[in-house]
């Protein structure tokens, strides 16, 4: 059973892991890091948000959508590793928006991701990231996410 300890204080619950829709596993470890296969912005009943941004999707909106998959990353680290509590750095992400030609503001949809990373970790949660608009994604999901983590012994 994880570790929620991490969790509890912010009024977060792990969400249900969901199989991958191709030929990759959820993660993997190697040494110390363990890398978090993207993840999109899955609700716990399996519901996915699907929209272009800037045309379907406010900026608001897809930042919820961007901490929502940040809690999907959790939970799949969760269930990887059991304790929050391992991990001594979020190294970096990888943020896809599906976004209209004309949108711009990839970061501060991203953003919804680091903000809970750095509310859940505190200063380990700050990380490296890359940010980018795409012109679709699997499912039509507004974001996808990837992650990279490094874990203590």
């Amino acid at each position: 059973m994880p570790n929620l300890a991490r969790l509890e204080p912010h009024g977060l619950k792990l969400l249900p892991i969901p199989s991958p829709i191709g030929n990759f596993r959820n993660y993997i470890r190697t040494g110390s890091l363990i890398f978090i296969s993207g993840q999109g912005p899955r609700e716990a009943d399996g519901t996915l948000h699907e929209g272009k941004v800037g045309i379907d999707v406010t900026t608001a909106a897809a930042y919820e959508h961007a901490k929502l998959t940040g809690l999907n990353l959790l939970s799949v680290l969760a269930d990887a590793i059991g304790d929050l509590g391992r991990v001594s750095q979020v190294v970096k992400l990888l943020g896809l928006v599906n976004a209209a030609d004309n949108f711009t503001n990839h970061p501060e949809v991203i953003n919804g991701c680091s903000d809970l990373f750095t509310a859940v970790f505190g200063e380990i949660g700050q990380h490296a990231r890359s940010a980018i608009g795409v012109s679709s994604l699997p499912n039509n999901i507004t974001v996808e996410i990837e992650a990279i983590f490094e874990l203590r012994a």
